[in-house]
């Protein structure tokens, strides 16, 4: 007999630290040096114009409501990254909209959904209203020290999981503020154009994330080619994974919207 309901998702992610990408919304506009080369961005503009293609108006954000309720198909549990194409907290996201991928979400306890963000101050606010459930995992990106304020704005949010995303990292990232930071994921740029990383810089996050006790994760050297370039250091891999904590805050916190 056959079935609607499928036990994985069909779009794996190659991305080493998830497993599955969901994209609710696409599209986004930048907002610091690391948007300069955006895989995301290159990606969709190569659509630019095709009729019928999802990606027909190139990175123009775009809200993709029939896609909602895929994570919810997918019976296997999954790492799933949200909006790997987009930001989540664009502006040009409503919170209604932001609202209904939070409930799916908590709708799909298999799973654990990832969300990677460059607007920290408005994460902050929309989800302090909305809250989380337990298998939400908040993160921010820093790629130099001048976004650490990034850090602040997510350290207030109360999730079981709270991480950066220091890719591409394109400086030194000393005295990384880490109190209440449980996984930190390290990268350097790939593709054309990329932007060269020290190992010393990777190096001393590393340090920090041991003295600190948090778990970290290398992605990438990156570069032109980056499967060349690997994702060894030292002579090894780094695939360290966090521990959910426990926290208070819940999607019930939103029983009255």
């Amino acid at each position: 007999m056959r079935t609607n309901v499928r036990t994985r998702p069909m779009n794996g992610s190659r991305i080493e630290w998830t497993d599955a990408t969901w994209n609710p919304v696409t599209g986004c506009t930048e907002v610091s040096p690391g948007c300069d080369h955006c895989y995301a961005r290159t990606f969709a503009n190569r659509w630019v114009g095709i009729s019928g293609h999802p990606y027909e108006r190139g990175f123009e954000v775009t809200l993709r409501p029939e896609r909602l309720e895929q994570p919810l198909r997918w019976t296997r549990p999954t790492r799933v990254f949200v909006n790997s194409m987009s930001d989540l907290f664009h502006v040009a996201v409503s919170e209604s909209f932001i609202r209904d991928v939070f409930d799916v979400m908590a709708r799909a306890p298999q799973h654990q959904f990832q969300i990677l963000t460059k607007r920290a101050d408005r994460m902050e606010r929309v989800v302090t209203r909305i809250g989380v459930s337990a298998n939400v995992w908040l993160g921010g990106s820093v790629e130099t020290p001048t976004y650490y304020s990034r850090i602040r704005h997510l350290v207030r949010v109360d999730a079981p999981v709270r991480f950066l995303s220091c890719e591409p990292l394109l400086a030194p990232l000393d005295g990384l503020p880490l109190d209440g930071i449980d996984w930190v994921i390290v990268g350097g740029e790939s593709g054309a154009g990329s932007r060269p990383m020290e190992a010393g810089w990777v190096r001393s996050i590393r340090e920090q994330c041991a003295v600190a006790g948090k778990a970290f994760f290398f992605k990438q050297w990156g570069g032109f080619n980056k499967k060349k370039a690997g994702r060894t250091l030292d002579g090894r891999t780094w695939d360290e994974m966090p521990r959910p904590r426990s926290f208070s805050l819940r999607l019930a916190a939103a029983q009255g919207r």
